[in-house]
């Protein structure tokens, strides 16, 4: 089956891949090149939805799946931040370093070393016109610091309920039973298979 993702994130990709190792999974870059989605909706439903919509009608085949996932982590002690805006935390076109500075400054700010968080995840498939949804969520702590080279985005900050190590510790295996995204992902096959 051939699907599309409706990212150019590396990180992302990567993960899909490993995730459904059967399937032939592209980024929508490979079909129509460089193309910029504005991310806009208050919700990582919302931006989910947008990005796999336009693409879809970008590519215009109804035999291909588009994937969109938007994803991003919450911290409640702190406005509930980064949020939706995790990826740009720092700015359009920021880097994990940067947006992991921002975090941590603003952890150190509220004198805060440990506190509670959680990751959203939202996968969107649109096929032949018809668009479905799933969440997956990952509690856990966030600290202000980094610690371990695994991962991506926040990962190294993140420390997964019943662990004492962060996502940047732990190797892929362990992460991917029970990452946000696997959840959501998990969930996505399940719709896959009723749909297709």
């Amino acid at each position: 089956m051939k699907i599309v993702l409706a990212t150019g994130n590396k990180g992302k990709i990567a993960e899909f891949e490993k995730l459904l190792p059967n399937d032939e999974v592209v980024s929508f870059k490979e079909l129509i090149g460089d193309y910029e989605v504005v991310e806009d909706k208050d919700s990582f439903k919302g931006n989910a939805i947008k990005k796999a919509k336009e693409i879809y009608e970008k590519i215009a085949d109804e035999n291909i799946i588009v994937i969109s996932d938007d994803s991003g982590i919450t911290v409640p002690a702190i406005n509930n931040e980064p949020g939706v805006y995790s990826a740009r935390y720092s700015g359009e076109n920021a880097t994990d370093k940067q947006n992991n500075t921002k975090l941590i400054s603003k952890l150190k700010e509220k004198k805060l070393e440990k506190t509670e968080a959680y990751y959203t995840a939202c996968i969107a498939i649109v096929y032949k016109n018809e668009v479905y949804t799933v969440h997956g969520w990952m509690y856990g702590e966030v600290i202000p610091k980094e610690l371990g080279e695994g991962g991506f985005g926040y990962d190294p900050m993140f420390i997964p309920r019943g662990f004492d190590k962060t996502l940047g510790e732990l190797p892929y295996e362990v992460k991917k039973e029970f990452s946000h995204r696997s959840k959501a992902l998990n969930l996505a096959k399940k719709v896959l298979d009723v749909i297709l």
